[in-house]
């Protein structure tokens, strides 16, 4: 390990220890549990605040993220799949420490598809297998579980109502895995309400549940919906049926929370890559600011004595977890990471309308960069104004980012997100190149060393941009990518496959020249530009063997690429292993472009780049 002096800004950014957002016990909330990287793996860690007296809980060699608490914070439930292949049981623990044992005895594994835990110490347990689809199980102590839900098509457990007499679930029954409808059952299985905005799968529109109220007996639910083009909240009383919206004058995507005492709700606002939080009053319909710095606020929690805690960061400020107070609530110690540099807000014009990217250039230097497009992956998700390790380690190296909140990214619009479907892959990258059109053409970036790169989608749009769009990029990175189309739907989880069948309007069997037209395989022999892939071997959203089809067709006409291939699944939470993968995407940019004015010349700095295993 090199020492803090010595070492990379680069490398600290990942090494630094970092906190998520702390959940707390709902009836016990001097009782949380949080995420954090102390240990150079993300583990799941207890905190009482009553005593200060924070441990370790979960501790794996691929480590563990997916946690909560029981309402009385008596137990730690954590899923435990195997290195990384999502599949798997719930394991709970004491909260103070004691030995780990199964939370739903006479549940057979799966993948998980949301869990409600109940005050009496019952569980509603979502899962999803390829051999029974979608399946909701009421589990009690001492007690087989019972089944209460199953079809084909995905679904997963919302919330449970507080007196812990009714279950909300998403469902997407109507074949549209986009849009969900909800339904409101008791726990014996039988429906209470129904709510469908998408009238059978006729109409683009999705619900999701944001929680019951806080308060015994109550049968008010908040809900986002679609319905005016963009996320918002309403109230649906499951009882009476009736809808209350709650029309809020702010122009981006709304959700929402309620505060403990059900008195109000907590409103965050996300809009062209930003956010901020408010408080609504539902009894006036006041909508008070709630005070926080500009960037992004990844999630957020209402306290019991109205606080507000939030995990907040820039692109030029590492995250942190603060309170509305003024008080940083958890500082772990050690090395702190460096900042970097900030974002710029860069509107392009294309063929879909506006589109929205944020471009970074190193410090001190003077354009054209090499340039590196780093893609989101999702699709459904945006890049924002936020803190981000990787794009930092490319500006650090003298390189230009540009991150691209193509069609089919949230935060701009029902309109925006739902327009790749039926032409998947295709839309985004026409999105990536005018954005590209403009980089080069504003001095920004230089035309001959441009870099595509990504993870999951985004290294499938790696993939499939450098095979349709050969003569634009002079290098690709591609991490955890799908590449071949036809047999990633075969081998993936049940829940993409009902993803994939909505994104294409069927299956491979049943419209083979969609799936033929936006797979990065039909095109591999185009590719020109040396390729490096990063695969994980237990990964089942994008699984080996299509990536193993695709890397045997560069082999096979002897195009430049290297592969890697580590033991984990959809990405790695091992710092190290994060770091070796960074070092060697970069240090493979260097060796195809050369060194950038500025930048660590000579290689990567902090070590000796990490060798392609094929």
């Amino acid at each position: 390990m090199t020492d803090d002096t010595t070492m990379p800004d680069w490398e600290k950014r990942f090494r630094a220890p970092r906190t998520g957002l702390p959940e707390w016990a709902e009836d016990a909330p001097d009782r949380s549990l949080f995420v954090s990287n102390a240990t150079g793996t993300y583990e799941l860690y207890a905190w009482d605040r009553a005593t200060g007296t924070r441990r370790q809980a979960t501790d794996r060699p691929n480590g563990t993220t997916d946690g909560t608490l029981s309402p009385d914070g008596e137990w730690i439930w954590w899923f435990s799949d195997k290195d990384g292949d999502e599949f798997g049981v719930w394991m709970r623990q004491p909260f103070g420490g004691g030995p780990d044992e199964p939370a739903t005895p006479g549940l057979a594994p799966s993948y998980p598809a949301g869990l409600a835990i109940g005050r009496d110490g019952s569980a509603v347990v979502g899962r999803s297998t390829d051999e029974d689809g979608s399946t909701v199980h009421v589990w009690r102590p001492g007690t087989d579980p019972v089944e209460i839900y199953r079809h084909r098509e995905s679904a997963g457990v919302g919330d449970l109502s507080r007196d812990g007499t009714l279950i909300a679930i998403e469902h997407t029954e109507h074949g549209d895995a986009m849009h969900a409808a909800l339904r409101v059952l008791r726990l014996d299985g039988t429906t209470v309400a129904e709510l469908d905005d998408t009238e059978g799968g006729t109409r683009e529109l999705g619900l999701e549940v944001l929680g019951f109220a806080p308060v015994a007996g109550d049968t008010r639910l908040l809900v986002g919906h679609q319905r005016r083009g963009r996320w918002e909240p309403m109230v649906w009383d499951v009882a009476t049926g009736t809808q209350t919206d709650l029309v809020l004058d702010l122009p981006g995507d709304v959700s929402a929370e309620w505060y403990p005492d059900g008195s109000a709700l907590l409103v965050a606002h996300s809009h062209e890559a930003r956010s901020e939080l408010w408080r609504y009053e539902p009894d006036t319909g006041a909508l008070t600011r709630v005070d926080t710095p500009p960037g992004t606020v990844s999630g957020a929690t209402a306290r019991p004595d109205g606080t507000v805690e939030y995990l907040w960061s820039s692109a030029a400020q590492p995250s942190s977890v603060r309170s509305t107070t003024g008080a940083v609530v958890l500082d772990p110690p050690g090395m702190k990471a460096p900042g970097s540099v900030p974002v710029e807000d860069v509107w392009v014009d294309g063929p879909g309308g506006r589109i929205h990217a944020l471009a970074q250039r190193p410090a001190g230097g003077e354009g054209p960069f090499p340039t590196v497009f780093e893609i989101h992956g999702g699709p459904t998700w945006h890049d924002s104004d936020a803190f981000a390790a990787a794009p930092a380690a490319w500006l650090d190296h003298g390189f230009a980012v540009v991150r691209v909140n193509y069609r089919g990214s949230t935060g701009y619009g029902r309109a925006w997100t739902d327009a790749l479907k039926h032409r998947v892959g295709l839309i985004e990258l026409e999105d990536i190149a005018a954005v590209r059109e403009w980089a080069v053409s504003s001095g920004l970036a230089d035309p001959a060393r441009l870099v595509l790169s990504g993870g999951s989608w985004g290294g499938y749009l790696t993939l499939l941009g450098l095979g349709t769009q050969p003569d634009a990029w002079a290098v690709g990175l591609a991490a955890v990518p799908v590449a071949d189309y036809v047999t990633a739907y075969h081998d993936e989880m049940e829940a993409l496959k009902a993803l994939d069948r909505t994104l294409f309007g069927g299956t491979p069997e049943e419209v083979p020249e969609r799936f033929a037209a936006s797979s990065p395989l039909t095109y591999v022999d185009a590719v020109r530009a040396p390729v490096h892939i990063a695969a994980g071997v237990n990964d089942p959203r994008c699984p080996i063997r299509q990536i193993d089809n695709y890397v045997d067709r560069l082999a096979a006409r002897g195009a430049v690429h290297d592969v890697y291939r580590y033991d984990a699944g959809h990405g790695s939470l091992v710092v190290e292993e994060r770091i070796r993968q960074v070092r060697m995407e970069i240090d493979f940019a260097l060796k195809h472009l050369g060194a950038p004015a500025g930048g660590y010349a000579g290689g990567v700095a902090g070590g000796a780049a990490g060798g392609a295993a094929g």
